[in-house]
């Protein structure tokens, strides 16, 4: 029987990878939401029932079995005449384990359909764990042909072309679609290309929560066939919203519905950082976290963040110092904990420190002071940190930023020291921005306070690891501005030497920033994970080998046309360079 009203709930949910149970009740919990909102059908995200990113976890034939396992309890859910559901989950096919999507209905799983172009780039793996599936033909509903492309399958035209060709009347599309700055706009222009195209209507649901360092920021939406936007869904929120579909004599249309604004810039940075962490302590299951708060710009905002993420009560910030730390810093961080409403204790480390110099004394006779001692300060803070997790089972959180984690300034198993790291992916000049737009604005969800919750002078003073005598970054290190510029043309945007010089940053600094990047890779590699906010982040998107002798001299290829050319037979063929 054929329709000429249809309604479609999108279920922008947060599934727990593993969580096969879970995610099950879940997607009830949200099929009885739409039933009662009146829908036909509700669309789910990509590999719900399994969780995403699965990695190599979905290899295990027992899990495989298990999702299938998971989806026959909740097919047979649908026999209760409510309405049916698109829900993604692996699929083994005669030998051959597929990206999968089941439309369940009647208590019976009604349809299978597979992805057909697997991602690998960046964050995605999938040719690795996945076999591409054909090219998919619509799935038939109450008289409806839906196509039903998942996820990447519609970054290229190829799959929609097919279902168009074939018959498809609306596209519904499963994704499990990560966030990066910026991302948004990139899936709405994607989006809008298809339509285009296929002059068919999309609504797109995707995925929310964090999946250790990727983060999924929903913002799922409808745009209909004249291109416009009939719907959007929050970001970094759950929502099951039905949509109204009315066939036309032009085909389907969506009934204009909500529209919440998209957060974006660093508004949607600092949610998905406050996200990643929040998914990361809960679905661990950490009782909460601990930190050392220095009265420093970092572990300032990753105690706010912290805060936002999980509430204060959950929160424990540890002052440690030792005679370098000043009475500035002492005061900086008092405030920063008492804004905040968190625990807050201070623990000198004077006594440690010094103990450890005395029993290295024998061994350092003769050798002048320097980094090992400062480290040691470090590395004492690390310890104290780690033994209270060991103690009470809070996770400590590490407060690296992306422009120290870059060129190495930080102290293995002293201030890397921790379970996740929610700014490992910002820049220095990044953090600073952040922290003075969260004194002025706080997530819809967020659980800390509103108002200014990082003292001022934390975010006006000289940056510093106090571990030394009057010590400030830029001894070491370029201006943060400079330095920060040099690190994304290198680390984002792979430039050559002679190109950020071109820039106009000064050819030495370039060179030993590019020398530090290289050198700091087998630090990165022991590094806690962290929230993946940019393009390429260090982790899952960049991969780079720790030995490694390359340096950029800086002198652009110009090739050598006459060397050119093979043999071809008897005769000889020119390249075209």
């Amino acid at each position: 029987m054929s329709t000429d009203i249809l309604r479609i709930a999108i279920a922008q949910l947060k599934p727990t990878l593993g969580d096969l149970a879970g995610n099950v009740a879940k997607a009830r919990a949200a099929r009885a939401e739409a039933r009662k909102q009146g829908a036909d059908l509700v669309l789910f995200t990509e590999l719900f029932i399994s969780g995403y990113l699965p990695e190599d976890l979905v290899l295990k034939p027992a899990y495989q079995d298990a999702c299938r396992a998971a989806l026959e309890d909740f097919a047979r859910d649908t026999a209760d005449g409510g309405p049916a559901a698109l829900i993604g989950l692996p699929w083994n096919e005669k030998g051959k384990l597929h990206n999968a999507v089941a439309l369940v209905e009647n208590g019976i799983i009604a349809a299978v359909r597979f992805k057909n172009d697997l991602p690998n780039y960046g964050v995605f793996d999938e040719k690795r764990v996945f076999q591409p599936g054909p090219m998919p033909g619509p799935i038939s509903f109450r008289g409806v042909r839906l196509g039903v492309p998942i996820c990447e399958d519609i970054w290229g035209y190829d799959v929609v072309e097919c279902l168009a060709e074939t018959g498809a009347e609306i596209l519904l599309v499963p994704n499990g679609s990560p966030y990066h700055r910026d991302k948004s706009d990139v899936r709405l222009n994607i989006a809008v290309a298809r339509v285009a195209e296929s002059g068919l209507p999309i609504a797109y649901a995707n995925e929310i929560g964090g999946q250790d360092e990727v983060i999924f920021d929903g913002a799922s939406f409808v745009i209909n066939a004249d291109h416009t936007l009939a719907v959007q869904l929050p970001a970094f929120r759950e929502a099951v919203v039905t949509t109204t579909w009315r066939r036309g004599g032009k085909g389907w249309t969506c009934d204009k519905g909500m529209i919440e604004a998209v957060e974006e810039g660093d508004e949607a940075d600092y949610q998905a950082c406050m996200l990643g962490l929040r998914d990361y302590v809960n679905k661990n299951g950490f009782p909460g976290v601990v930190l050392g708060l220095s009265g420093g710009i970092d572990s300032a905002i990753v105690a706010a963040m912290a805060v936002d993420a999980i509430g204060p009560e959950r929160v424990h910030c540890v002052m440690l110092p030792f005679h370098y730390t000043s009475p500035e810093s002492l005061k900086d961080a008092h405030e920063c904990a008492t804004a905040l409403g968190v625990r807050y204790d201070v623990v000198p480390i004077e006594a440690p420190v010094t103990g450890l110099e005395s029993v290295l004394e024998p061994i350092f006779k003769g050798a002048p002071r320097g980094i090992a001692e400062e480290n040691m300060q470090s590395r004492t803070r690390g310890t104290i940190l780690m033994s209270i997790s060991n103690k009470f089972g809070a996770m400590v959180v590490t407060t690296g930023n992306k422009s120290e984690m870059s060129v190495g300034y930080c102290t293995l198993y002293g201030d890397m020291n921790g379970g996740y790291n929610p700014i490992k992916d910002l820049y220095k000049t990044e953090v600073y921005r952040i922290s003075a737009l969260r004194n002025r604005w706080k997530p819809v969800d967020a659980m800390g306070p509103s108002g200014v919750v990082i003292p001022e002078n934390i975010l006006t003073k000289a940056p510093t690891a106090e571990l030394r005598e009057n010590q400030k970054d830029q001894d070491s290190l370029p201006p943060y501005d400079v330095l920060d510029d040099i690190l994304r043309c290198l680390v984002e945007h792979e430039m050559r030497v002679g190109e950020i010089v071109g820039r106009g940053h000064d050819e030495e600094t370039v060179r030993k920033v590019e020398r530090l990047l290289y050198l700091a890779e087998y630090k990165r590699r022991q590094a806690a994970p962290g929230v993946k906010v940019t393009e390429k982040n260090f982790g899952r998107d960049r991969r780079y080998p720790i030995t490694n002798r390359f340096r950029d001299k800086g002198a652009g290829l110009t090739p050598d046309a006459a060397l050119y050319r093979i043999a071809s037979g008897s005769s000889v063929e020119t390249i075209d360079v």
